[in-house]
């Protein structure tokens, strides 16, 4: 990749310089699909922590990472994850209309923006729009509904306890299924005494013993 071979011999001022000038390029979109492809693999690979998150404007805005050899084309990864793809149809929109693209034998994965375990981890939206209360409690209505129609789901979220014992938005919420803590590996904060392990939920109408209970 000729932006690889342009990045690496840089000093970190000048990485710094190239990765805001390949951002702003990208946040443009004008690029075609095979730019806007490097461009994104580019960014992902030398940005902060791999974070993708965009603006109130849809403007991608994650500030540059500090790598001191970073791996950008990695060729046998793309063709690996090419293949397997092959079969498989993304689509981008509003969780609530997966519904019409469902049959009896779909399983319905929820990662939405987790819950701020306090006030400065308030970050909680990788979109333009926020994903607050409101739309925690939207997402609870439609699994409501697909349970309700037969199909199994699992989501994810913060272990609000974790933080505060008394904070019972999860345990009110969701208090019809399944909530189990599991253990999570962090990677992305600006803190990094605070990455590792810690705790989150998994909440299901299914059983899932199969998951590592956490302690």
């Amino acid at each position: 990749m000729l932006i690889q071979k342009e990045y690496l011999p840089l000093n970190e001022e000048e990485r710094k310089e190239y990765y805001l000038k390949k951002r702003a390029l990208f946040n443009t979109k004008a690029l075609n699909e095979i730019e806007n492809t490097s461009f994104f693999i580019f960014l992902n690979r030398t940005c902060f922590n791999g974070l993708y998150r965009v603006n109130s404007k849809g403007l991608f805005n994650v500030p540059f990472g500090r790598y001191i050899n970073p791996k950008i084309c990695d060729s046998e990864t793309i063709f690996a994850d090419s293949k397997l793809l092959q079969k498989v149809k993304i689509l981008t929109g509003d969780f609530e209309k997966t519904l019409k693209y469902a049959d009896r034998n779909s399983f319905f994965y929820f990662d939405p923006p987790y819950k701020p375990l306090n006030r400065t981890s308030s970050f909680n939206s990788y979109a333009k729009e926020e994903f607050n209360d409101r739309e925690q409690i939207r997402l609870r209505n439609f699994c409501k509904k697909i349970d309700l129609m037969g199909h199994e789901f699992v989501l994810s979220n913060s272990d609000l306890k974790s933080k505060n014992p008394n904070d019972d938005f999860f345990d009110n919420l969701y208090q019809d299924f399944n909530i189990k803590k599991v253990f999570a590996t962090r990677m992305v904060n600006a803190n990094a005494n605070k990455r590792g392990k810690l705790t989150e939920l998994l909440i299901t109408n299914k059983h899932i013993k199969k998951f590592e209970y956490a302690k």
